[in-house]
């Protein structure tokens, strides 16, 4: 019988594994940490429930056709709440605008900052629009295995303009530098430069208005979690502290996958949802094609790492959105620094996230848990000592925090820990503690990226942030259709 191994149980290692065994193909995932979720995995301590990574939920249909194909409702198995505002951005001039689907409240907060920029703003989600239906309804979910198929796209990526970044795209429409910051912030969610990564990248501003934003009730580990049920509703077979060291391959195939307490799983597919570089380098290391792919690899651009600090107080702070954009004194300059310095910048912009002002069960009654991140450069252009960096930047946020956010923050605190670059790298397996896999550029998006379908070992398969078409949870949903297609393609 033909049977498929995932290597991970992030957002993507699932959704591909649900795709799989929804169309009769017996399928195992290996997940090497005690719980499932890989960057969505969960904390709790002291009544208070942390989501470590990803906590925007933005095109709910993509989840919703994983639960159809396989016969289900999504809402039997999790609750979506809708967040408002979207995004509450926040500038040290005292500037604040609330980022939402209600198109006139939104321009008359865009008409305060400058009046001219409400018919730019227009024409920008216009722009954001067309970029949308391209990039993401029609190409998000295809895989890019030839030159050809990145030469068929040309023309419409001339059209677009793609070459630019995303600053520039928005620039093109708005003048006012806070609704420029406002209106290029989002590639940063995928681990992309504004000042660097291509246009295409605007596509998120259309996505969030076609579908809004969404939490799901009891934080991301909950939608995690119905996955994981859905999954073994279908018959799949899911196995924690399942830590891979390597991908056995004879004749260009994979045949099994080794485990580190010595079991083996043989499979006529592996798929990856663990750090493209590493599977290669680490998973793949010991066959002739797995060294070079992860010395091509690591000459890529990586994107960058995450400071972030999980804490809970004894108030709540209902003055807060529930995500909070903080930007600090500097823009340009700063991501400079984040994408490309070797040392720390004195400041940061800061993503603060409030789950309880939607969901008020993610904390003991009258409490609030909260988490902060900082973008901060990976470990191959800033190789710091975070036993040391991380006290001392986690004082500056909490300084900043209180300052500006959060009065009464050191008195309130009841728990709180640190995730750093360099767990990234140890925890998560990430090459140089790389938050997003490889940087979106346009030449690592497409075909320039690691392909869903490795190109000789002819059943080795990539999903997730690593592959096309990038991080991000809609990314990483639609990698898991892309690579899913081929496998089934293959196998039947």
């Amino acid at each position: 019988m033909k049977k498929a191994v995932i290597i991970g149980a992030g957002f993507g290692g699932l959704a591909l594994a649900i795709r799989l065994q929804a169309a009769g193909i017996p399928t195992v995932v290996l997940e090497q940490r005690d719980k499932p979720g890989g960057r969505a995995y969960v904390y709790q301590d002291q009544g208070f429930t942390f989501d470590a990574g990803p906590t925007v939920i933005t095109d709910p249909s993509a989840l919703e056709e994983l639960f159809t194909l396989a016969g289900k409702r999504l809402a039997d198995y999790v609750t979506l709440l809708p967040v408002k505002p979207f995004y509450r951005l926040c500038w040290e001039s005292g500037k604040t605008l609330d980022y939402d689907n209600d198109s006139a409240g939104l321009e008359a907060q865009i008409a305060r900052f400058n009046p001219r920029d409400v018919e730019g703003y227009r024409k920008f989600l216009a722009y954001s629009q067309a970029v949308f239906q391209e990039g993401y309804l029609r190409l998000g979910t295809v895989p890019f295995l030839s030159f050809r198929d990145m030469l068929s796209v040309g023309p419409q990526l001339l059209k677009l303009q793609a070459w630019q970044s995303v600053y520039q795209a928005v620039s093109r429409f708005i003048e006012d530098e806070h609704l420029r910051q406002a209106f290029s912030f989002h590639s940063l969610l995928v681990g992309g430069n504004p000042f660097a990564t291509s246009s295409i990248y605007t596509l998120i501003h259309a996505l969030e208005r076609e579908w809004g934003v969404w939490f799901p009730k009891g934080g991301t580990g909950a939608l995690v979690d119905g996955m994981v049920r859905l999954f073994r509703d279908l018959g799949g077979e899911l196995e924690l502290n399942a830590k891979v060291t390597q991908i056995e391959v004879q004749d260009n195939r994979a045949r099994q996958v080794t485990l580190a307490d010595g079991r083996t799983f043989a499979a006529s597919a592996v798929a990856s949802n663990g750090d493209v570089v590493n599977t290669y380098k680490k998973l793949l290391g010991k066959s002739a094609i797995g060294q070079k792919r992860a010395t091509t690899l690591t000459r890529k651009k990586m994107s960058n790492s995450l400071f972030v600090l999980y804490f809970g107080l004894n108030q709540p702070h209902p003055q807060l959105a529930h995500h909070t954009i903080c930007f600090g004194p500097r823009y340009e300059a700063l991501i400079h620094d984040i994408f490309n310095g070797a040392t720390l910048a004195d400041d940061f912009s800061l993503y603060l996230h409030s789950p309880c002002v939607t969901d008020p069960t993610l904390a003991p009654p009258g409490c609030g848990s909260f988490y902060v991140l900082a973008p901060v450069p990976h470990l191959g252009n800033a190789p710091l000592d975070w036993s040391v960096e991380g006290p001392r930047l986690r004082e500056r946020i909490f300084d900043y925090l209180e300052a500006r956010y959060m009065p009464g923050l050191r008195e309130q605190l009841v728990t709180h820990r640190m995730f750093t670059p360099a767990d990234f790298r140890d925890t998560l397996d990430a090459h140089l503690g790389s938050a997003f896999s490889l940087e979106p550029l346009l030449t690592q998006s497409a075909w320039f990226r690691p392909h869903n379908r490795d190109s000789d070992i002819t059943n080795l398969y990539l999903v997730g942030a690593g592959t096309h078409p990038g991080a991000g949870v809609p990314g990483v949903v639609g990698s898991a259709k892309a690579t899913a297609r081929l496998m089934l393609e293959d196998l039947q």
